[in-house]
């Protein structure tokens, strides 16, 4: 445990560093290169010319090259892979795709993510509206905001190993740990091993990812809703709106372009969703996404290069139409800037 600490401040210290050095040694560099200090007359203003030029390029090119190394190339290595067999070796054409639309498994899984899609980023942004508006005008309101936002600062696992807890099913005879089985058993009914149940153990596991996003929802949704002019909420009071009234008519029409971003970015992140899967039940009884499909095809079983990567470039063609349009909502919200 102490190496482990040692080496992640380690990390820390050698990589905020590097980059503090990195960008204060460019700074000098391109002084000296392109001087402006000593030189008199239209020299200065040329080589400070050349300094604003340069600079920005300088800022984001370590971005730019990570940027072409870790995604732009994989893509399409990706891409390539995806018309090959197991291998990677063997030129299969459409193959694998036309394997992947005609498996049960994966079709499945299409059903599954539909079935996240449709349920989390509605719940998401449903209890973070409704939270944000609720504690926004109590004094405990920001204690309440920082207990549902925590969840957001664990990782995925973290959240489902705590959540596996509450789904925990011992034998006949054993004493529930689970707190959900604890419940039930103490209002008389039996305990059930609750992610093993088919379909429904698809919402018990969504529920674990609304638990940790709603307080991003919150957060977005609560600054959106204090931009909205104390005027026109006052107007409102005056000519007799009542509070439903002025909540489905005066705000959510103001903020609805944010509601639309958050609800976009909450779906992009639904049709990656591994982690839980993966810890929680590994795609048995009928759980299965694609993201975690796409995992066990390219690394389980001697893996197979080609299936795997015909299911990433689904996820990533189902992600990017989002993407496109949430970029553009934003770019609208903040005026193109």
């Amino acid at each position: 445990m102490a190496a482990q600490i040692f080496s992640g401040i380690l990390v820390i210290i050698i990589g905020v560093g590097g980059c503090v050095a990195y960008f204060w040694g460019a700074n000098k560099l391109l002084d000296v290169i392109f001087p402006s200090r000593g030189v008199k007359g239209g020299a200065a203003i040329d080589n400070l010319r050349r300094q604003g030029i340069i600079r920005p390029w300088l800022f984001i090119g370590p971005a730019l090259i990570i940027l072409v190394v870790y995604l732009i190339y994989p893509v399409y290595q990706t891409v390539i892979l995806s018309f090959h067999d197991r291998g990677g070796e063997n030129f299969v054409g459409l193959a694998n795709y036309s394997w992947a639309f005609g498996d049960r498994e994966f079709r499945n899984s299409i059903f599954n993510n539909l079935l996240w899609l449709l349920v989390v980023p509605a719940a998401c942004t449903f209890l973070g509206l409704v939270i944000a508006v609720l504690t926004d005008k109590i004094w405990w309101g920001t204690i309440a905001k920082s207990l549902i936002f925590l969840p957001l600062a664990i990782s995925f696992v973290g959240a489902s190993v705590i959540w596996k807890f509450v789904y925990e099913y011992r034998g006949d005879g054993q004493t529930q740990i689970g707190i959900l089985n604890s419940i039930v058993q103490f209002f008389g009914g039996s305990p059930q091993v609750w992610i093993s149940l088919p379909f429904w153990n698809n919402f018990f596991l969504m529920v674990i990812l609304i638990w940790i996003q709603t307080g991003f929802a919150m957060v977005i949704l609560s600054s959106a809703l204090r931009g909205i002019p104390e005027e026109t909420l006052e107007a409102a009071v005056i000519d007799g709106a009542n509070p439903f009234q002025i909540f489905w008519k005066i705000m959510i029409p103001q903020i609805w372009g944010t509601i639309a971003v958050v609800w976009t970015t909450i779906t992009i992140l639904v049709l990656k969703v591994f982690d839980i899967v993966l810890t929680m039940t590994n795609g048995q009884w009928n759980s299965q996404v694609l993201a975690n499909l796409m995992f066990d095809w390219m690394f389980r079983g001697g893996g197979d290069f080609g299936r795997g990567a015909t299911i990433a470039i689904i996820i990533m063609l189902a992600v990017l139409p989002i993407m496109i349009w949430n970029i553009r909502q934003a770019n609208k919200e903040t005026g193109g800037h």
